[in-house]
């Protein structure tokens, strides 16, 4: 009796480990959101458009958000079983998440379809979905990188991979009562803009200052408690980081009558990437199939090269910073690992649209004022 109990228990365990090694290999559901988000209206009308949105419906999670591994060619395998509940680094499937588009992508779509095809399921999956991104947003108005809260850097405030811009934006549209968002009352329009509001509160909040005091930029991500910069892979060490702080400035610029602070913080942050620019050099993508990876990036020399910026600046000296797997810092890439710089972008040209944008935001802004 005793061997055929601990037989049952080892195939129970078996199973259920497999269950879970097929969810971590699911592929990212991103790319096809994203050819997804390209289609026209009437799309979602055929058989192809209502099955993906239908696919898209099954894999909600229970709390109204999504992964961002899943197939959405596909329905859920009814047998799929969440991640664990341990909370660790790679436990993406034990919550649902804002990482790599996931979830704000997900309601953008099924508002569409629902305004295609009125089906009630994607409206109320539409609601739920929305609901979500109420449910995770902290008090002080910032949003974790995954929700429910897992113990790891998914508690921190993420601008990362435009995250909380994002998340700001799909919010900014629904109060503003966009055409997709037609299906919205006005309730949950005003719940919206009050959620944008205390969204802008906690970014104002979070610009980092310099050792002068001067405001710069933000970092990665945030501490959840103190909206201090924080840490979150081994080589995403605390700086201002360029890439994420080119997308919230793009986000505040949106802001119909921006107040003195949020101007000041617009005004301060494109001082800070007029400063931060690198001249002379070029970010080059060198393919060659001897190297490890058969790719790599490097910093070279080129005079007639446009603007770059440098994706992490030390905050105490806004020098261009850089690390690797084994979180120390470094202050040139050279010193990378061949891994992380062939599969990372440590530099690229963000600060660019912010600079260009700033003179036509500021001609907007007046204009305004002057009615």
């Amino acid at each position: 009796m005793m061997v055929r109990t601990i037989a049952a228990m080892v195939i129970v365990l078996v199973v259920a480990a497999f269950q879970t090694a097929r969810a971590a290999e699911l592929p990212p559901a991103e790319p096809v959101l994203r050819d997804a988000m390209e289609k026209p209206a009437d799309w979602w009308k055929s058989a192809e458009g209502k099955k993906l949105v239908d696919n898209i419906v099954s894999w909600q999670n229970p709390e109204g958000g999504w992964w961002k591994q899943y197939d959405p060619k596909t329905p859920r395998p009814a047998d799929l079983v969440r991640g664990g509940a341990g909370g660790g680094d790679d436990d993406w499937q034990s919550g649902s998440t804002f990482d790599n588009g996931a979830t704000y992508t997900e309601i953008r779509l099924l508002a569409r379809a629902y305004d295609a095809t009125k089906d009630e399921k994607h409206r109320q999956a539409f609601d739920r979905g929305l609901k979500f991104v109420f449910d995770a947003q902290y008090p002080n108005g910032g949003w974790p990188q995954r929700f429910p809260l897992q113990n790891n850097y998914g508690r921190h405030i993420t601008f990362n991979d435009k995250l909380m811009s994002s998340v700001m934006t799909l919010l900014s549209d629904v109060a503003a009562g966009k055409s997709e968002f037609a299906c919205v009352d006005d309730a949950t329009r005003k719940r919206a803009k009050e959620s944008f509001d205390r969204g802008v509160d906690c970014v104002l909040k979070m610009q980092i200052k310099n050792p002068a005091g001067e405001l710069t930029g933000w970092c990665q991500q945030h501490d959840a408690k103190t909206l201090a910069p924080a840490s979150a892979r081994a080589y995403e060490l605390p700086s201002i980081a360029s890439f994420e702080t080119a997308d919230i400035v793009l986000v505040l610029m949106r802001i119909e009558k921006p107040d003195d602070r949020v101007r000041q913080a617009i005004a301060a942050a494109t001082k800070w990437f007029e400063k931060s620019q690198i001249r002379g050099k070029k970010y080059e993508l060198i393919r060659d199939k001897s190297l490890k990876f058969g790719v790599d990036r490097r910093l070279s020399d080129d005079p007639s090269a446009g603007p770059l910026w440098a994706r992490f600046y030390e905050i105490e000296t806004n020098k261009p910073m850089f690390a690797d797997r084994d979180g120390v810092k470094r202050y040139n890439l050279s010193e990378v690992g061949e891994e992380r710089r062939a599969k990372y972008a440590w530099y690229g040209n963000w600060g660019e649209k912010v600079i260009n944008e700033f003179p036509k935001w500021q001609k907007r802004v007046e204009q305004r004022s002057s009615r």
